[in-house]
Order: structure tokens, then C-alpha cells, then sequence
């Protein structure tokens, strides 16, 4: 059932999202501030499907046209709202959004247990690569694996269709996932539907292998159990 549309409401938020949009000439701390306004106001949009006023289909349709180059940001400014508490919401303009999508990796996995004053002197004290790198251990348990830039040329054509993919599995992943990792569940997705007729099941082997790391633990668990069972 589609939720009452409050037309007064959605009227006054949708006017904010394109103030914010449309404001560039401040400093970094006060855009920091206004990123977290924004991500409220979208998360907003979306629960009460304010896009119905504009008559369009999808809360997708609402971000490609505020987002014209990219829905990413979007999807990370609600990710913080979301899962971030008050308290270190209010101190983002210290910290920086970008800082702020990493505290929301951590809120997200602990919930009431977040050590919010614990996360924000880290972030406050720590560059960010630093800072993303501590994160990433707290969350696996190891250090970040070694990393490498790849560059490649595409046309202005293909963006549109790339960018549909990424974003579609980063909404499979959850949103906290990078770039990089929706692109090589999008490869392993394509070269398991490859071999499935056991042209290389060495490849198939290693994509199901991908697969399984981007389970949730209680998923992993009952893939493993399932395998078990078959195996018996």
C-alpha cells in the first residue's frame, strides 16, 4: 500500500534537496553540514515517496535527475543518516562526509553497541586513508589487501549502462561496499554464467569463491551447511 502523500511536506523537502544541490560556494565544514541535511531530507523522499509529486516512477527516477552523473553520493549520504547517531552526525563538519561513510561502516555492523566517542577521536586525529585503513581492519580483522588503479577508456555512451551496474550492485552489496568490489562481483557474475556448461570450472570454482565473500555470516554458515549436506 503506497504511504499518504503528505503534498505540503514532500512540496517544502524537495525544495531543500534542490537548495543544497544548487549551493556551492561555501567552505568545506559547512558542506559537510549540508551533506548531512541532504542525506535526511533523501531518506525522507524515499520512505514517503515524495517523488509522486514530480509524477515520476521510482525514487531511481528522482535521484537520476537530481544525480544526473552519478546516484552514488545519494545512496552514501543516506547510508550515514541512516546509521550514524545523532551525536556523530552533529560532529561530521569536524571529520568530513567521506570520513563520516566509514563511521557508518562500523555503526552499521554494531548498532546500539557503536563506541561512537571511540570512533570520532579516530576519525578526528587520523588522515583519511589512515583512518579508511583502520576501518577496514576493525570490519575483516586483517589489514586491507594490497591495492592497484586500473585505467581503462570507455565512451561517454557506455557510462550510463556502467554506472547502472555499479549501482545496482552496490544496492545487492550494500551501499558501504566500494566500487571496486561491485565490479568484481559484476566480473565474477558474468564469468560464472560462462563456464556453467564446465568449459573452465576451474573459473566457476573461483567466481562461487568471490560469491561467498560478499555473504553475510549467517549466510556463509548455511551455504557451508548446505554443502555439507550434499557432500554426506
Amino acid at each position: 500500500m503506497l504511504p499518504k502523500l503528505d503534498r505540503r511536506r514532500a512540496v517544502f523537502v524537495l525544495s531543500k534537496i534542490d537548495e543544497i544541490l544548487a549551493w556551492e560556494k561555501r567552505n568545506e565544514a559547512e558542506r559537510d553540514t549540508r551533506f548531512v541535511e541532504l542525506g535526511r531530507y533523501l531518506c525522507e523522499v524515499r520512505a514517503g515517496q515524495y517523488w509522486r509529486i514530480e509524477k515520476l516512477a521510482s525514487f531511481d527516477d528522482f535521484l537520476e535527475r537530481r544525480f544526473p552523473e552519478s546516484r552514488r553520493k545519494a545512496y552514501y549520504l543516506m547510508s550515514i543518516h541512516e546509521h550514524l547517531p545523532p551525536q556523530a552526525r552533529r560532529e561530521l563538519k569536524h571529520v568530513g562526509w567521506t570520513k563520516g561513510l566509514e563511521l557508518a561502516k562500523v555503526a552499521r555492523r554494531d548498532g546500539q553497541r557503536f563506541d561512537c566517542a571511540t570512533w570520532l577521536h579516530k576519525a578526528q586525529e587520523m588522515p583519511k586513508e589512515e583512518f579508511k585503513r583502520e576501518v577496514e581492519k576493525e570490519l575483516t580483522g586483517k589489514e586491507e589487501e594490497a591495492s592497484e588503479l586500473i585505467y581503462f577508456k570507455i565512451y561517454k555512451s557506455q557510462v550510463p549502462v556502467i554506472e547502472q551496474a555499479i549501482e545496482t550492485a552496490a544496492r545487492m552489496l550494500g551501499s558501504d561496499k566500494s566500487r571496486g568490489y561491485c565490479l568484481e562481483m559484476i566480473c565474477a557474475d558474468f564469468l560464472a554464467g560462462a563456464n556453467l556448461d564446465g568449459e573452465n570450472p576451474n573459473v566457476l570454482l573461483t567466481s562461487v569463491a568471490r560469491y561467498y565473500r560478499f555473504l553475510p555470516k549467517p549466510q556463509q554458515q548455511a551455504f557451508l551447511a548446505h554443502v555439507r549436506e550434499k557432500v554426506s
